[in-house]
């Protein structure tokens, strides 16, 4: 069978829509008291956060097409939540003040609904992936992408079942076009 290339787009639709739901599933069933606990060294909000803020950058073709989500907290040293090293001659935050459940849920939306249009948007046979960090083909750099979001889902989701029994869903595609 020979796989075309708007046959990859589709079958990256939809793993990215698996891949989110399972996500949003994890976000939408955390408890209260469990968002912004602090006894893991990421909050449940940071490492929430953290998967939309990159799933967000690299639907992108490249670093100067990234516009921020309009409620991103951008007066901090490290936008994405989770903290890095901190610069000494820096006298903003470290990360953002934490997001709430509402607000992240509404990143979230945001994210999935942009999929569709922006998997359209990539040349997948561009042999870069259009960031610096990354020195891989954009296909690749997509699949890089889809694991950090099911690493972090899988995160969520394990935290989820230990403090509180919860279990989140496996949703193996994403709805396909007809």
């Amino acid at each position: 069978m020979a796989y075309t290339l708007a046959t990859f787009k589709s079958v990256l639709k939809s793993q990215y829509h698996a891949s989110l739901a399972m996500l949003g599933e994890a976000i939408q069933r955390c408890p209260d008291n469990t968002w912004l606990a602090t006894d893991h060294k990421n909050a449940f909000w940071q490492i929430g956060y953290h998967t939309l803020f990159f799933t967000h950058l690299y639907l992108g073709q490249d670093e100067a097409a990234f516009w921020p989500w309009e409620h991103q907290q951008n007066e901090v040293q490290h936008p994405d939540g989770i903290a890095g090293p901190s610069d000494p001659n820096s006298t903003l935050p470290l990360i953002p003040k934490p997001y709430t459940k509402a607000q992240v849920l509404e990143y979230w939306n945001f994210c999935d609904q942009m999929v569709d249009g922006a998997v359209d948007r990539l040349d997948l046979e561009s042999p870069q992936s259009g960031f610096s960090w990354y020195q891989m083909s954009k296909l690749e750099h997509q699949l890089v992408n889809l694991l950090h979001i099911q690493h972090h889902a899988a995160q969520l989701a394990d935290r989820l079942r230990s403090a509180s029994d919860i279990g989140i869903q496996w949703v193996s595609e994403g709805p396909r076009p007809s």
